[in-house]
């Protein structure tokens, strides 16, 4: 899942469970289970791409991954601590925050290549355009349940 997905999910999670002893431990999980479903990502057919578009479209989608918090908080709910929020998503997004300078910077010694191929057993990924269609119909969906609940 790109970054932004991560965030929109993490962003969910603090907007609705103020309790960190819970929340963190579902941030990282969600990581596992929103790569589990089928998605695109910025390193999805990464092999095919230039190191500078892979950059490029990674640090557009953080950037965005970095806004999303700003706009969904408030709207799921008003009182949010954007400390808080941000801790969440950072937890949502661990998993890649720890394994991308394997693939981005060719960083490969043992913590990073571990954490790496362990991101590998459940990353599931999907190309354009339903890779993007199912990911985004999943956050929508959220982001509406997180509302009405």
């Amino acid at each position: 899942m790109t970054a932004t997905g991560h965030a929109v999910i993490g962003t969910v999670i603090a907007a609705k469970i103020g309790n960190p002893y819970l929340a963190i431990p579902l941030a990282l999980l969600s990581h596992i289970a929103a790569d589990a479903f089928p998605h695109w990502d910025t390193a999805t057919n990464r092999k095919k791409k230039s190191k500078a578009k892979l950059l490029s479209d990674t640090f557009l989608d953080v950037a965005l991954s970095l806004t999303v918090p700003i706009f969904l908080g408030p709207f799921l709910n008003p009182s949010i601590n954007f400390v808080y929020t941000y801790i969440i998503v950072f937890f949502a997004q661990f998993f890649d925050w720890i394994s991308a300078p394997y693939p981005l910077l060719n960083i490969r010694f043992a913590p990073i290549r571990l954490m790496y191929n362990f991101q590998l057993r459940f990353d599931n990924r999907l190309d354009k355009p339903w890779g993007i269609i199912g990911q985004a119909a999943v956050l929508i969906m959220l982001i509406v349940f997180a509302k009405i609940i």
